[in-house]
């Protein structure tokens, strides 16, 4: 089983960031919400039991002031009649009322408390598929995604975006179901009551929504930025604390905090103008709302003087206008709340829609049993990027059980030949044959079978010891598990640790030098017990004596296993039956260790000059 995992850790320098626009408006608004309802809309009963609901229990507390109103006009009238000395109030039909309205209420209180648990249920159902999605589309994502993108804005994306999809959702739906129900409802009963009141109230209507689709126009672009700074401050901190010892060790405490700061300010406005814009709408809307208000009191106390009206209308329909502001009002923060979520959303939606690795439709069935590991690459040639091509015209043969030695300069292409023998790339032109099969009609996964990759960043997870051994065949025992760390030549010092193969690992393996990591991964890919081998300065970090009694575990490894070694230290690859001399992506020599040595060429400078005094 091939370690396909990448290694944790910086891609970039200390203190570097992924630059990006601070405040870009939302390149889709009204795109990203019908994606975002396409979603949703598979909970389609529970949305209609939610909309339900909500209105019953905004129509309860609607009928309630015009039902309140009859008592307060029964009452009135009572008094009347009393200081007449003809009756008196009829505590009856009081009392009666106010029974109806507590049971209303009540009713009332307890479909919001449904609505609201129905709603609540349905968001985090919505964001928990979101969250495998996202999951799911982090190992189809080819390599080339993450060599621009920083682990912070990914795990923003999963997290903070995701959170503020749930709460959004969770709030606003069920915000704009009641909020619209109670302005139709309200109008309704004004309408009842005056219709003349009723049209003074509605004048408010237009300069309000007016308001609320400016700022809204205005402020998307802050919460859009404010969602994209958010991402890039959890990329430096995530880069910070893994790079905290280089950062320290030169000294670059003040760059790497410049950085953050730089970034924290950018968050600071975009947030400040968002929620000083969001707030800025309720109290002008509150204020439009006072004006109605006063007016409406001044023109019912008049009707009511004439006689045209009751006492206990004129407080319903006050009482209907002061809660009308209120819905409206809300219409005005549900529109921030929507702000956040469609910024959110389309961060989500934008990592979805990234272009996935290529898939293996017309692969074929791989029988493992049956494969040869002879590798042959021609005419191969690649490019991380177009324009640049790092291998060129690349044509070897690697017959079964041998070992393929690659030297040369850092830059050369060492590194490369490995990702696309194991296809973390696709190579631009050429073919690349694993027992005459060309690995691109391999599906990776059953190529990522026959290989072990053990390169000299290495990757553990945080766990026991035996745990990331295990990891390299998770069918194997316990006592293969101590047989291939014995043949790795780790057996030696595990003892010496706290509670030995169970010693739990930190996340970050900072428990642990970088030779006993290095260790550990060697034991790993021992155990895999691969067709193919790979090793990638797999050797580089352990010291000269570990590395002496690692060859004969190493030569047991290979053995019977074409195996490719990247090496620096060229007395590790003298054995070897066929070094590759690479250069600028060319193979500039090729032989075995005695040929190259006679020939005096670029090999043999480079032997001699590790040997020179």
């Amino acid at each position: 089983m091939a370690e396909t995992r990448q290694p944790r850790g910086p891609r970039r320098g200390p203190g570097s960031h992924r630059g990006g626009p601070a405040m870009e408006k939302a390149k889709d608004f009204k795109g990203t919400i019908k994606k975002l309802l396409s979603y949703v809309g598979r909970y389609k009963w529970g949305l209609l039991i939610v909309m339900l609901l909500a209105m019953a229990a905004t129509v309860f507390m609607v009928v309630g002031p015009k039902i309140l109103g009859h008592a307060t006009t029964k009452i009135f009238e009572g008094i009347g009649a009393k200081i007449a000395g003809t009756g008196g109030i009829d505590f009856s039909y009081v009392w009666k009322i106010i029974l109806t309205l507590i049971i209303l209420y009540l009713l009332s209180a307890l479909f919001q408390f449904i609505q609201g648990w129905v709603m609540a249920d349905i968001s985090n159902k919505t964001t928990y598929r979101m969250r495998k999605e996202l999951d799911a589309k982090i190992h189809k994502l080819p390599l080339a995604f993450y060599d621009g993108t920083t682990h912070g804005e990914v795990l923003s994306r999963i997290t903070n975006d995701v959170d503020t999809i749930n709460h959004s959702l969770s709030q606003s739906v069920t915000q704009i179901i009641t909020s619209v129900t109670q302005v139709l409802g309200f109008t309704i009963m004004m309408f009842t009551i005056s219709w003349q009141l009723a049209l003074i109230t509605l004048i408010t209507i237009p300069s309000s929504f007016l308001i609320i689709a400016g700022i809204f126009r205005v402020s998307q672009k802050y919460f859009r930025g404010q969602q994209n700074e958010l991402g890039h401050v959890n990329g430096q901190v995530e880069e910070t604390f893994t790079a905290h010892t280089i950062i320290r060790s030169f000294n670059a405490q003040k760059i790497s905090f410049d950085k953050f700061q730089e970034h924290n300010d950018k968050l600071y406005k975009s947030a400040w103008k968002a929620n000083f814009l969001s707030g800025v709408m309720m109290p002008i809307i509150n204020f439009i709302g006072n004006i109605s208000y006063v007016v409406v009191c001044v023109v019912g106390g008049y009707y009511v003087g004439l006689g045209w009206m009751n006492l206990g209308d004129i407080q319903a329909f006050i009482q209907y206008v002061r809660q009308f502001n209120q819905p409206i009002a809300s219409i005005g923060n549900i529109s921030n709340i929507l702000q956040s979520l469609a910024a959110a959303a389309e961060r989500v939606f934008e990592f979805l829609a990234e272009e996935e690795q290529k898939e293996d439709d017309d692969c074929i069935v791989l029988d493992e049993s049956k494969i040869v590991p002879n590798v042959e690459f021609k005419d191969v040639s690649f490019g991380y990027k177009p324009n640049k091509i790092v291998l060129s015209d690349l044509s070897f043969k690697a017959k079964n059980g041998q070992k393929i030695a690659i030297v040369g300069k850092t830059g050369a292409g060492k590194t490369t030949i490995a990702k696309l023998l194991m296809r973390f790339y696709d190579v631009n032109s050429g073919v690349i044959d694993v027992s005459g099969i060309p690995i691109n009609k391999i599906r990776r996964e059953d190529l990522h079978e026959l290989f072990a990759n053990v390169s000299q960043d290495t990757w553990l997870f945080q766990g026991s010891i035996a745990e990331n051994i295990h990891y390299g065949k998770l069918s194997a025992s316990d006592k293969d598990v101590l047989k291939a760390a014995h043949d790795a030549q780790l057996d030696y010092f595990v003892h010496s640790l706290p509670n030995g193969y169970d010693m739990q690992i930190t996340e970050d393996a900072e428990n642990l030098s970088q030779g006993q990591r290095q260790l550990i991964t060697i034991a790993r890919a021992i155990l895999s017990n691969p067709k193919l081998l790979i090793l990638d300065e797999a050797t580089s970090s352990v010291d000269t004596r570990t590395e002496m009694a690692l060859q004969s575990a190493m030569d047991i490894l290979m053995k019977g296993r074409t195996t490719f070694v990247i090496a620096h230290r060229l007395s590790t690859i003298v054995n070897a039956d066929l070094i590759l001399v690479l250069e600028k992506g060319d193979i500039i020599e090729q032989g075995t260790h005695n040929d190259l040595l006679a020939k005096g060429g670029a090999y043999a400078k480079m032997y001699n000059s590790q040997f020179d005094d």
